[in-house]
C-alpha cells in the first residue's frame, strides 16, 4: 500500500469515527504588535495564520479540483490541520464534487443552491468518505478502496424503498463490481445516504417494528450502529431487480445516521439480456448521464 493511500485511509477513519477533541487554533496565543510592542491575545477559534488560514487552504485545494487524497494527506499533518479539514475542507470538497446532490441532502432551495455553512447528519467527513470510498465486503474478503468514479442515483434509491417509504429521498450508488476467487459470480458493493433520516418513513418503520440493531456490524463511514434491512424484512423485490442479482443474495444495512452500505452477488447476463437492457430507454437515469435536469449525483476523481 502506498504512503498516500495509507494516509488517506487513516484520515477518513479518524475523521468519520467520531470522538476525539478538537484543538482551537491559535487560541490564547500572544501576537506581538510591531508598533508599540504590546502583546494582544488572539482569542477564539476563528483566528488562523499562514498555511492554517482557511481561505488560503480553500484556494489551494480549489486549484487542484479538491483532490480527496490530497485533503486526506493534509488532514494527517497535525491536529490543527485535521480540525480545519473537519470544519471547512470536507464540506467544500463535497459541495464542489456533487453540488446538486449535496444541496438536496442539506435541504437547500430550488435551483441547486449551495447549502449554508453548518452540519449535515453524520458529518461532512463521513459524507466525503461515502462519496469516494467503496467499503467492499467483509464476509467474502473484499477490502475497501477508493473509487475512480461513482454515480449516485435517486432512481436507484427508490428501488431500495418499500412501498410505504417511497416518500423518502435516498441516493444509492451503482454497484462496484469485484471478482472473488473461487466464486462463479462477481460481488457488487454499493453505498448510499438518506436525506433527513431522523424524520424518514424508513426509520419510523424500523422503530415501529422494533427492529434490533445489528451487534456485529458498524457503519464504515461514520462508525454508528446499523440495522440489517434483510433481518427487518424491508428489502423490496425492486432492489434485487435494480441490482441484477438473484433473490436472497443481497444484504444491506442502514445506520442510525442514514448511511447505507451493502453487497450482492451479481447474476451474469446472457447476450440477449444485455441487448435488451442496452435498448431500454425507460429508466430516468439514462437521461441524467447525458446532462439532464435531474439531481442525480455523478462524482469523479
Amino acid at each position: 500500500m502506498s504512503g498516500g493511500t495509507r494516509n488517506t485511509r487513516q484520515s477518513f477513519e479518524s475523521s468519520s469515527g467520531g470522538g476525539g477533541g478538537r484543538t482551537s487554533i491559535d487560541e490564547g496565543r500572544g501576537v506581538r504588535d510591531g508598533g508599540g510592542g504590546r502583546v494582544a491575545a488572539a482569542r477564539g477559534s476563528g483566528v488562523n495564520t499562514g498555511i492554517l488560514d482557511e481561505h488560503v487552504l480553500s484556494l489551494v485545494f480549489r486549484s487542484i479540483n479538491w483532490d480527496p487524497q490530497a485533503v486526506c494527506t493534509a488532514a494527517c499533518v497535525s491536529r490543527r490541520m485535521r480540525a480545519v479539514a473537519e470544519r471547512v475542507l470536507w464540506r467544500e470538497l463535497c459541495i464542489s464534487r456533487a453540488p446538486r446532490m449535496v444541496a438536496s441532502l442539506a435541504g437547500a432551495g430550488a435551483g441547486g443552491a449551495a447549502p449554508p455553512p453548518g452540519r449535515i447528519v453524520g458529518g461532512w467527513p463521513a459524507l466525503a468518505k461515502m462519496l469516494f470510498f467503496c467499503c467492499g465486503a467483509a464476509g467474502p474478503g473484499v477490502p475497501g478502496h477508493f473509487t475512480r468514479m461513482s454515480r449516485f442515483s435517486k432512481t436507484s434509491g427508490r428501488s431500495f424503498l418499500s412501498r410505504r417509504c417511497r416518500s423518502d429521498l435516498l441516493y444509492v450508488s451503482d454497484p462496484c463490481e469485484h471478482a472473488v476467487a473461487g466464486a462463479g459470480d462477481d460481488l457488487g458493493a454499493y453505498r448510499g445516504v438518506f436525506r433527513g433520516f431522523m424524520r424518514s418513513r424508513t426509520r419510523a418503520c424500523l422503530v415501529g417494528r422494533q427492529a434490533a440493531l445489528d451487534p456485529r456490524v458498524r457503519c464504515p463511514y461514520c462508525g454508528a450502529r446499523v440495522w440489517s434491512m434483510v433481518a427487518a424484512g424491508m428489502v423490496p423485490r425492486t432492489a434485487w431487480r435494480r441490482l441484477g442479482c438473484l433473490e436472497g443474495r443481497l444484504e444491506y444495512y442502514v445506520c442510525v445516521s442514514g448511511h447505507l452500505h451493502g453487497n450482492c452477488w451479481l447474476a451474469r447476463l446472457t447476450s440477449s439480456e444485455g441487448e435488451h437492457d442496452a435498448g431500454s430507454g425507460s429508466d430516468s437515469d439514462a437521461s441524467t448521464q447525458g446532462g439532464g435536469s435531474d439531481d442525480d449525483g455523478h462524482v469523479a476523481l
